[in-house]
């Protein structure tokens, strides 16, 4: 277990060292399961509600049963417990369950790991770089939150070597789609526009909270397919995520922005605000 992390797997809370998961459990074999990443504020997750009904669409997507909600609250509340994490992430990961060394499925019940630590509160701006490799939007599992993270893994590292803390994925039709684990907007022609789901991105919570709470305040959101060359032209241009929030891009490969720009400021304002009113929106 790493350092200062609590992890709770299946009703017991795993100490340092000690075995957490069967080595043929079917999430570390093949990537047969789903998580969810949910913002620690002062010792509490936000927004627990909408991603474990996220959870459920994308174990659901997986062909697997929804998740036993009670079982994971009651490892929520067991990694938080004690000493609060002023800022950090609770991850919660739901496998298939242990499970033949191939891509078929045994009939074990599925795992249920729960973990909770603190993270860096984010930079002011985060500069971005677009990677060669795309997104499938026709995928079997587009826009589902899966273990199987290979590929962002490798796309981040390449950016972090160009000097940029997250990387710009376009999907099969050369349309901008989402980050590694951000969703992307911009503000073009003084309108705010993000990918719309139908380009294999995937249904942010941030997202979606961002665009509701935008709209509620006066300020036009659309959901519209845009190249993914768009970003060397918009305005501005924000990324949304579980704890970046409102993130503003000072970067977009070797093109700089001046950052915050106004619209991003206002919607990032707005998502404080609303977010400091409501733990679980």
């Amino acid at each position: 277990m790493s350092e200062g992390v609590r992890v709770w797997v299946d009703g017991t809370l795993i100490e340092s060292g000690g075995l957490a998961l069967s080595p043929i459990d079917h999430g570390v074999t093949v990537g047969d399961g789903v998580f969810e990443t949910m913002k620690i504020v002062d010792g509490q997750a936000f927004a627990l509600t909408r991603h474990l009904r996220r959870l459920d669409r994308s174990l659901t997507g997986l062909g697997l049963e929804p998740a036993d909600h009670d079982h994971i609250r009651e490892g929520v509340e067991a990694v938080l417990a004690g000493d609060a994490i002023p800022f950090g992430r609770l991850r919660v990961t739901v496998t298939a369950g242990a499970g033949p060394l191939g891509s078929d499925r045994g009939d074990a019940a599925m795992t249920y790991v729960v973990a909770a630590g603190a993270a860096p509160r984010p930079t002011p701006t985060v500069r971005i770089a677009t990677v060669p490799w795309t997104r499938n939007e026709t995928s079997a599992v587009a826009g589902l939150k899966t273990t199987s993270y290979a590929e962002n893994v490798v796309a981040l590292a390449r950016v972090k070597s160009l000097g940029a803390a997250e990387a710009l994925f376009g999907n099969t039709k050369g349309e901008l789609c989402e980050c590694t684990g951000s969703n992307v907007f911009v503000v073009l022609d003084g309108v705010v526009r993000t990918p719309p789901l139908e380009s294999g991105c995937l249904a942010g919570i941030t997202r979606a909270l961002t665009i509701e709470w935008a709209r509620e305040a006066g300020i036009e959101v659309r959901e519209e397919a845009m190249p993914l060359d768009v970003v060397h032209r918009a305005e501005e241009v924000f990324l949304t995520g579980t704890t970046r929030d409102v993130h503003p891009v000072a970067a977009v490969d070797d093109r700089e922005l001046d950052a915050p720009g106004p619209v991003t400021a206002r919607l990032a304002e707005i998502f404080a605000q609303r977010a400091s009113e409501r733990l679980d929106p």
